[in-house]
């Protein structure tokens, strides 16, 4: 297991890219002072090439690793944890989830989760029952949805994600 991992790293490095949009939506949130955490399944030095390589080291808060829960996605233990380190309440928050696992995990947590399509289809994912789907973080639906955030917030007095 630990060759695979090693191995996944060393194929990984020179192929990880940014999915659409993402700087722009993190400006976005960098701009509302938004609270963020990285909730991933990964191990951690799977997870940390990939938000080093994505140049996120400094953007992410905290970063919570299934394997530092009792219980990992799909079970809103990750997300709960989150909240905990950020201190922050589900009441003000979103989740970014690409993977029906996560969705499920960010569901059971009680907060809103928006469905990536970029690594399921999206009938697979719309059964873990996301707040809604974007192909990438470009997708107008996303954007539409962030300007309603806008209004709800008085136009960036601050939030958690």
């Amino acid at each position: 297991m630990v060759d695979k991992e090693t191995h996944f790293r060393k194929l990984a490095a020179d192929h990880i890219t940014a999915i659409e949009g993402l700087y722009k939506v993190k400006k976005w949130i960098e701009d509302h002072g938004l609270k963020r955490a990285a909730v991933t399944n990964a191990p951690k030095h799977n997870a940390d090439l990939m938000i080093s390589k994505l140049g996120l080291t400094d953007f992410f808060q905290a970063v919570i690793l299934g394997d530092d829960c009792e219980h990992a996605k799909p079970h809103p233990e990750p997300y709960q944890k989150a909240l905990e380190v950020l201190q922050v309440s589900k009441e003000h928050t979103f989740v970014f989830e690409d993977s029906v696992s996560g969705i499920k995990a960010g569901v059971a947590a009680g907060m809103p989760v928006i469905g990536i399509t970029t690594r399921n289809p999206e009938d697979l994912l719309m059964q873990a029952k996301p707040t809604f789907l974007i192909k990438n973080y470009a997708d107008p639906k996303l954007w539409a949805a962030l300007e309603e955030v806008d209004k709800a917030m008085g136009a960036g007095n601050g939030a958690s994600a």
